[in-house]
């Protein structure tokens, strides 16, 4: 048995998300499929983690098992983008692993990027690939309001009802907001996140930065771990896995 690792990059508009499911096209089950069709065995696939329906990717990771042996990766990758390409997904690398790695259990970082344009003007060559937001947001407080994320601490406030992680702590590494012209980039590293997190936490600093908050609002809402008064999420498609670190 044989064992690869394949990076991925998708846009993930008309998709119900990564994980294959009964009621519509996901990327994780198309591109499982195209795989079995070119080493005419059934494979499965393992991504690194759920996104879900709109959400995109840089650098999404994913492993599977074959019993045949991929000699010719380079004409592999062509014939998996062939297929995949018209539906706007990419396999930009695959990597020969030994069966101990796993895409998911052997992750050491996740590293997701939300991107907000902010102006009057609506994007058009962005839509729906960014969250427009036309009121000037306050870079400042939202930066202060996201140091007190970092570190460890119980995320209840920023977890989805239908989340299945067995513990609401999480631990994030580093948390970065930047302006590059109209747009502002929020980064977030962690081993891992609970389900919406990211976009619960992009949702809250925008009602910071939009002035509907203070700064003390903000820290008793996350400190009162109840869900119910988390500001609305932020939108999916403005959200990007960027990278999987091992």
């Amino acid at each position: 048995m044989h064992r690869y690792q394949i990076l991925i990059e998708y846009v993930g508009t008309n998709f119900i998300g990564w994980q294959v499911q009964s009621n519509g096209k996901s990327i994780q089950g198309l591109i499982q499929r195209i795989i079995s069709k070119i080493l005419k065995e059934k494979v499965i696939l393992l991504g690194s983690g759920r996104t879900d329906a709109g959400v995109h990717a840089f650098g999404q990771s994913a492993h599977f098992d074959c019993k045949k042996k991929i000699n010719n990766k380079i004409k592999f990758i062509h014939s998996l983008n062939f297929f995949l390409n018209k539906n706007l997904i990419s396999i930009t690398d695959i990597k020969k692993k030994n069966l101990s790695f796993h895409s998911r259990y052997s992750a050491r970082e996740r590293i997701y990027e939300y991107i907000i344009t902010n102006r009057m003007a609506p994007p058009s060559l962005d839509k729906d690939k960014v969250w427009h937001i036309r009121k000037k947001l306050d870079l400042e407080i939202m930066k202060k309001a996201a140091k007190k994320l970092s570190g460890t601490h119980d995320f209840s406030t920023f977890r989805a009802s239908n989340c299945y992680s067995n513990s609401p702590i999480r631990t994030l590494n580093n948390i970065k907001i930047k302006k590059k012209n109209e747009r502002l980039i929020f980064q977030f590293k962690s081993k891992s996140f609970l389900r919406n997190q990211v976009r619960s936490m992009v949702g809250s600093l925008v009602y910071l930065g939009k002035k509907k908050w203070s700064l003390k609002k903000f820290e008793n809402v996350f400190k009162s771990k109840k869900r119910k008064l988390c500001a609305p999420p932020a939108p999916p498609h403005g959200l990007y896995l960027l990278k999987v670190n091992y």
